[in-house]
């Protein structure tokens, strides 16, 4: 299993592309976020930062990011062209996001590498995850990066169990892969592109691609009280 199997690096993100080998397991590009932000040379901020955005450490915005009246940026991060931040982001180091996404209200962000046109829009956790161009989490969608036990998270593919060498790892959504609103998508999981995850769901192990999982739903009928 490889990066190439679920997302490309696009264009906006090249000045990255010796971190992030198309060959290498998909997992192993949350290991080289942090070392492809160090890499960076970040210039001067060339927009103006309302006064309730709090701004810390090595931080690059593009001049088009749409910045809300109150977030907090911590660096290092890098956020691309036309990316929306909206009111209560915390984005809290290491991250790096591609052009035209949104990085919602009351979401955080961290250790994370969002392609272009990533929607997060609304009460999300994106921890130590991955998001291919265009994937979507619907309102409350969680991916949640950390086992019970705090042992290290493996993916169950199904040529087997195999191990990541990580202890914190939340989720690969391949390129327009979709989570419905209130899904958790538990530590390991991977969603092939234009994989679909239905609301109200735990999801775990690896979704193929175009394909959907669903909540088996039981209808009881309530005998009637006269």
């Amino acid at each position: 299993m490889k990066a190439s199997d679920f997302f490309a690096l696009p264009p906006s993100l090249t000045r990255f592309a010796a971190h992030f080998p198309a060959t290498a397991a998909p997992w192993d590009w949350l290991k080289q976020i942090a070392a492809a932000l160090n890499a960076e040379t970040f210039g001067p901020l060339e927009l103006k930062i309302p006064a309730g955005v709090q701004i810390e450490g090595k931080v690059w915005l593009h001049p088009t990011v749409k910045l809300p009246a109150f977030a907090v940026i911590q660096g290092p991060a890098w956020i691309g062209a036309k990316t929306d931040i909206r009111p209560g982001a915390f984005i809290r180091g290491n991250v790096i996001a591609g052009e035209g996404c949104v990085l919602g209200n009351s979401s955080e962000f961290k250790n994370c590498l969002l392609m272009d046109g990533v929607q997060v829009p609304h009460f999300n956790y994106v921890g130590d995850s991955i998001l291919g161009n265009g994937a979507h989490l619907g309102a409350g969608a969680i991916c949640s990066n950390l086992r019970l036990d705090q042992g290290e998270v493996t993916v169950r593919l199904p040529s087997g169990v195999v191990g990541t060498g990580l202890r914190k790892f939340g989720a690969i959504l391949g390129d327009k892969a979709e989570v419905g609103c209130n899904s958790v998508l538990n530590p390991g999981t991977l969603l092939g592109p234009r994989a679909l995850v239905m609301p109200s769901m735990a999801f775990s192990g690896v979704l193929a691609p175009a394909t959907i999982a669903r909540v088996r739903q039981t209808v009881t009928t309530i005998p009637r009280r006269d």
